[in-house]
């Protein structure tokens, strides 16, 4: 078993100083006589005083680490922010502490209220669905907070997001390029700003066209499957599909093959995200690729650089470039006319 670890109420005992002459003195603020400097540095060395360096960073006014809440961690578009930000905290000294809410608006305000106690230097703040006022009731506590990925409303924070809607355009455009008139779309929550936005950019990149019909729920690739499902009973002449994030493409896809739903054969695809190794699948999928690993480097920046004393700074709307990937999933229009 490991030894009980000595305090600094121990070492001022053994030296006959007060607590707070040990600290300011181990600390650097203090000068001492020799007999005092003494006392205190053979009392460290007798009991193997290791100074507590998350109280010690507290007592200087900081902790060196931010807080990241975020929704899934298996999900590998949440892993890869997580550990651009990690990678970026690393370089400037600092740490990232990680909190998993599943998406889930009760373990969201106790991250947050753990954040908050644990006097993070600040936080980044990603959820998968539009959460309650109390969340950006608590957002707004922190003196440094960012909103990653998905907005959150009534939050006094800066928003680093990718170009939802420019994404939407992009899948949009080559699918209307392809002969494509009549298109479906499957992706997150109704109520998500990246849902709109999304279809928003894919009716003006098919020209005004809007999808025929549109299904939504979690990024899972459960409910890409059950979405699916939905899609292939009521398809009627849709020739192209717009997914929404890649866990999702992959549910779409385990159902279109149990199905012998082919793409691009029976109907072209278009996936948002492209963490997934998209490259990899046959046929391999064209995709809107989200710039994950510069959208956690551009959060954990702003934490260290921002304005922070300037109230303006509170709504910058940063707005990341996504690029289209273009590779097999799309091809000439050859609608279903089968029900699964």
């Amino acid at each position: 078993m490991a030894q009980n670890r000595h305090s600094l109420k121990d070492v001022a005992k053994r030296a006959d100083v007060s607590v707070a002459t040990v600290s300011r003195y181990l600390n650097g603020f203090l000068e001492l006589p020799d007999g005092t400097r003494g006392r205190i540095d053979r009392a460290v060395a007798d009991l193997d005083y290791r100074p507590n360096p998350h109280a010690r960073r507290l007592s200087l006014g900081r902790s060196d680490t931010f807080a990241l809440i975020i929704p899934d961690i298996a999900n590998p578009f949440f892993s890869r922010l997580a550990a651009a930000m990690e990678a970026c905290a690393a370089e400037h000294g600092k740490m990232v502490t990680l909190h998993a809410t599943m998406n889930r608006s009760d373990r969201e305000i106790a991250a947050l209220e753990n954040a908050f106690q644990n006097l993070v230097d600040g936080l980044v703040f990603i959820t998968n669905h539009m959460p309650p006022p109390e969340v950006a009731e608590r957002i707004n506590r922190f003196a440094r907070a960012i909103v990653l990925d998905e907005d959150v409303k009534d939050a006094r924070a800066p928003r680093v997001l990718c170009d939802n809607e420019q994404g939407g355009f992009l899948a949009g455009q080559v699918l209307y390029q392809a002969g494509h008139r009549k298109v479906a779309y499957i992706g997150g929550r109704e109520d998500l700003f990246s849902t709109s936005a999304r279809l928003e950019g894919l009716r003006r990149g098919m020209q005004g066209i809007a999808p025929l019909r549109s299904y939504v729920d979690d990024h899972a690739a459960a409910s890409g499957r059950e979405l699916a499902q939905r899609f292939l009973k009521d398809c009627d002449g849709e020739t192209a599909l717009f997914v929404g994030s890649d866990e999702l493409t992959v549910g779409v896809l385990e159902v279109f093959r149990a199905q012998g739903v082919r793409v691009p054969d029976d109907i072209s695809l278009v996936s948002f995200d492209n963490v997934r190794s998209l490259h990899l699948f046959a046929p391999a999928i064209t995709a809107v690729e989200q710039p994950v690993d510069t959208m956690g480097r551009r959060a954990i920046e702003m934490l260290l650089d921002g304005e922070w004393d300037d109230p303006d700074f509170l709504k910058t709307r940063e707005l990341l470039p996504v690029r289209l990937i273009e590779r097999q999933s799309v091809g000439a229009p050859n609608p279903i006319t089968r029900k699964a």
